[in-house]
């Protein structure tokens, strides 16, 4: 094999139907590089550049972490949940309470959770907190995310979504529950513990069920008990201190003057505790003073909230009213 071109018969170029890979330019002649000067003497094209093609990496998956805790936690909170609702003993009843009281967290957590993704704020999957051994089983659910590139209206909406999605379940089954409870007559004893009231709950009974005779009580179900830790968990939430759901929402409609009133508010919660001899709240005021009552600021504390925004936020916080008793449970 000859690795010299043949010439064309009359020393005719290639024909004009196979150069059609050579690029012209306006003027009608197609240019080309030194390096292809003896194709384009032998009248035929040159070899195409080879470009090999690279796979890019595969993106690295998400962390088996990132769902396996959360599952486990889940898991053991709706178990705790179930105890806590007298479920070993009762299975349908512990089990009744269980699935209620989980709606109403994975409620909230889910409104926390979708606003951040709509925001593009970092987010973990809701950790639920098992409380063993407690009368309610649980004590809530927390979310981690970075509100640092958040502005004062994504910190809002963020925070406030929560307490109004985990409030919907919370007042369906504080209706329901109160229509399936029963009025008995008020027994004392090791066996029965009794339940503060908060007002919202106080009233939905005497709309359900009108004026509890003198020596009457209501016997709440398990679903009525979990429409009352509902709406103790909420309030608790709205406290308008730190990282809690808030202090997100007092820091969206006060700026920096927010941290002030949070530090006043601590205060002030430590020496009702002492005065009042509420030490069952020792806990929950210690895990503030750990977080701080500060909050941090938002990329831009001066983005407008408007006019809406601003009265559903000082309504919600307002829940704390009726939504809070501060002595839940009398032994």
């Amino acid at each position: 094999m000859s690795d010299s071109w043949p010439p064309y018969p009359n020393n005719e170029r290639y024909p004009e139907d196979r150069r059609t890979s050579w690029p012209e330019d306006a003027a009608g002649n197609a240019p080309f590089h030194s390096e292809d000067s003896p194709y384009r003497e032998a009248g035929v094209p040159p070899e195409p550049e080879v470009i090999r093609a690279e796979f890019a990496t595969r993106p690295p998956q998400p962390s088996r972490a990132r769902w396996v805790v959360p599952l486990i936690l889940f898991v053991l909170t709706c178990l705790s949940t179930f105890a806590a609702g007298q479920g070993f003993q009762r299975p349908l009843e512990g089990l009744k309470y269980s699935i209620c009281i989980m709606a109403v967290l994975l409620s909230h957590e889910m409104g926390h959770f979708l606003q951040a993704l709509r925001y593009g704020a970092p987010a973990t999957l809701p950790f639920f907190l098992p409380m063993p051994f407690s009368p309610i089983g649980t004590f809530g659910a927390v979310i981690a995310m970075d509100t640092r590139r958040l502005d004062r209206r994504a910190l809002f909406d963020i925070g406030i979504t929560g307490p109004l999605a985990g409030l919907i379940p919370t007042l369906v089954f504080t209706v329901v529950g109160i229509q399936q409870s029963q009025v008995v007559p008020v027994v004392r004893g090791p066996a029965f513990m009794e339940l503060g009231e908060p007002l919202l709950f106080t009233y939905l009974t005497q709309w359900i069920k009108g004026p509890l005779p003198d020596g009457y009580t209501l016997l709440v179900g398990p679903m009525a008990f979990a429409g009352w830790v509902g709406m103790l968990i909420t309030a608790l939430n709205l406290i308008p201190i730190g990282q809690l759901d808030g202090g997100h929402i007092l820091y969206a409609l006060l700026g920096k003057r927010a941290n002030a009133l949070g530090m006043l508010l601590l205060l002030a919660a430590i020496a009702a505790v002492v005065i009042f001899g509420y030490w069952g709240w020792l806990l929950m005021i210690f895990l503030l003073g750990l977080l701080g009552p500060e909050h941090p600021p938002t990329a831009n504390d001066e983005a407008p909230l408007g006019w809406g925004r601003v009265i559903l936020g000082w309504l919600v916080l307002a829940f704390i009213i009726v939504g809070f008793t501060p002595e839940p449970f009398k032994l």
